[in-house]
């Protein structure tokens, strides 16, 4: 029987991912404190992405949501977290694995990671919509704020120097 590799580089990005899920629960259990809030990047095509087609649309590879200070409904599983947003005036409910994130950033405590592409298969149906459930908010306040400016000032860990070439 042949020795199978030990992923170290895979097992590190599902331990890091499991930083960004216990972040995010903190959240959507406690709140975020103080000045703390989460810009989250994803891939809009990755299966089990569940967004408007208008989002799709506007951002076709990749795209950054804010979770600060307008955000409802925010929950948290094992495998995927789903928020609503409100774009345009228009509270929206996303669904995102947590395999599709592509990066993760608290700016307020200069912290961030970033994830290398999780290989999917691109022979699904990209042109059929994702489900995504309709929000039950009502009167949503102002969309959140695009990222600030000074967006780069915190810490990015990346994994590549550890990484099989």
């Amino acid at each position: 029987m042949p020795v199978e590799e030990l992923r170290y580089d895979k097992m590190v990005e599902d331990a890091l991912r499991g930083v960004v899920r216990d972040a995010l629960e903190f959240a959507a259990t406690q709140g975020l404190p103080g000045d703390h809030h989460f810009y989250v990047t994803f891939r809009t095509h990755f299966p089990g992405v569940a967004i408007p087609g208008h989002l799709t649309a506007r951002h076709p590879d990749e795209m950054t949501i804010v979770l600060q200070h307008q955000f409802w409904d925010l929950s948290v599983e094992e495998e995927k977290f789903c928020v609503t947003l409100s774009f345009s005036g228009k509270p929206e409910r996303l669904i995102i694995p947590f395999a599709a994130v592509s990066g993760f950033a608290d700016p307020s405590a200069k912290f961030g990671l970033q994830f290398q592409a999780i290989p999917y298969d691109d022979d699904e149906d990209e042109d059929e919509e994702p489900e995504f459930e309709a929000p039950a908010a009502e009167n949503p306040d102002t969309p959140p704020k695009d990222a600030p400016k000074d967006g780069n000032d915190g810490k990015v860990v990346t994994l590549d120097r550890f990484r099989k070439k």
